[in-house]
């Protein structure tokens, strides 16, 4: 059974701005609370192949991330995978970007959450979060790249 969300903000920046502060990983922290720490562990460009490490806490519990991503068309498609072993991982996640106007950008963010062990005892109440949180998830990723 698959689990995921996904949320949507239209952010007053143009395209083009939006897809860089998204596609540097080590943006995150700025609108994601749950991550603690973030690195590249790979050179430039940022593109397929390219790899971020964090640190993130969820429930209170601290686990070590890797994703690579998989697919990078600016300025419209960022796409990851998650390459660490947790309880819960996201397999497939990314952003759409839009062009509402010249100044404006549509994004859309999404993850797909898969459960392994005990995870799949839980990956259901992770998914239930993340749906109810998805919209603000979205308004702090607008905050994040309006205030950049």
């Amino acid at each position: 059974m698959a689990h995921a969300f996904s949320g949507t903000a239209v952010i007053d920046r143009p395209i083009d701005e939006v897809f860089a502060f998204l596609a540097d990983g080590t943006n995150d922290p700025k609108f994601s609370p749950r991550v603690q720490q973030i690195r590249r562990t790979t050179g430039d460009p940022i593109g397929v192949g390219t790899v971020f490490e964090s640190a993130v806490k969820d429930a209170g519990m601290k686990t070590s991330r890797k994703f690579e991503l998989t697919a990078f068309e600016a300025p419209t498609k960022i796409r990851w995978t998650e390459r660490s072993k947790n309880m819960i991982t996201v397999p497939d996640g990314g952003y759409d970007f839009e062009a509402v106007n010249d100044t404006q950008t549509k994004v859309t963010v999404h993850n797909t959450f898969e459960g392994h062990g005990f995870g799949k005892l839980i990956v259901g109440f992770a998914a239930q979060a993340a749906v109810k949180d998805a919209p603000a998830f979205a308004l702090r990723i607008k905050s994040a790249v309006e205030s950049a």
